[in-house]
């Protein structure tokens, strides 16, 4: 991976679903990773059922300041940084009307602002690495709708930060790659068809195994080229309510 043996990560949102899937596809190529996460016990177990000694955990909650600077200084001090994935994500539905402006600073905070105070923290050890970051993202960036505006404007604004930051840091040979999500059967993912009152349907949703899966197969790619984006969606489509 971008000419590493064993590559040291950073990945957020680590026992979410995708993260945790992000994580254990990184262990399984051979990295090292600082799994980060509020919960410190699923970390534990995260690491208990990893290689020894390939899961650091880092308990963080995402949403404060202070815990995230104090986690970026003690990564650095611990080890080089070659991949930075962005993994962690809050959604809250519901129409402008009902939403407040309380769950929206805390959609803004650890959808958008953890994500710029974290690359932010450790680019000077990226840069040095000719690294690479992943933004998770999601589909809803590109398409929102009624009820998800809020979470949606997150999304498209965490693709303005991932197109701006990759202007910035190419010439240093880092590379920057967003994957936009469509629908995985997360737990989040569960809330939501809870919201819509729809049915939870896996044969109509993808694994978080599929998106781990295309990002390591971009992260691999020879130096010589980037993938900038990905757009990554269920085969089979749910049928129309």
């Amino acid at each position: 991976m971008n000419a590493v043996n064993s590559p040291n990560c950073v990945v957020t949102g680590a026992t979410g679903g995708i993260g945790e899937a992000i994580v254990c596809a990184l262990v399984d190529d051979g990295a090292h990773v600082w799994a980060i996460g509020r919960d410190r016990t699923k970390l534990e177990s995260l690491a208990a059922a990893s290689r020894p000694g390939a899961v650091t955990p880092v308990v963080v909650d995402l949403a404060v300041i202070e815990e995230i600077e104090r986690a970026a200084l003690h990564i650095v001090n611990e080890g080089a940084v070659h991949v930075l994935v962005h993994a962690a994500g809050i959604i809250r539905l519901g129409s402008l009307a009902v939403l407040t402006a309380k769950e929206f600073d805390e959609l803004y905070a650890v959808n958008m602002r953890a994500p710029y105070l974290l690359t932010r923290q450790l680019l000077p050890a990226i840069r040095r690495e000719q690294g690479q970051v992943v933004f998770v993202n999601s589909s809803s960036a590109s398409r929102p709708a009624g009820l998800n505006a809020l979470y949606a404007s997150t999304k498209a604004g965490l693709k303005a930060l991932a197109d701006g930051f990759r202007e910035e840091v190419n010439d240093d040979g880092v590379r920057v790659l967003s994957i936009y999500a469509g629908r995985t059967a997360t737990p989040m993912q569960e809330s939501v068809h809870a919201f819509e009152e729809r049915v939870y349907d896996l044969r109509y949703l993808m694994t978080p195994h599929d998106v781990a899966a295309s990002i390591l197969q971009c992260l691999s790619l020879p130096q010589s080229a980037e993938v900038t984006d990905v757009a990554i969606r269920p085969m089979r489509k749910a049928p129309s309510s």
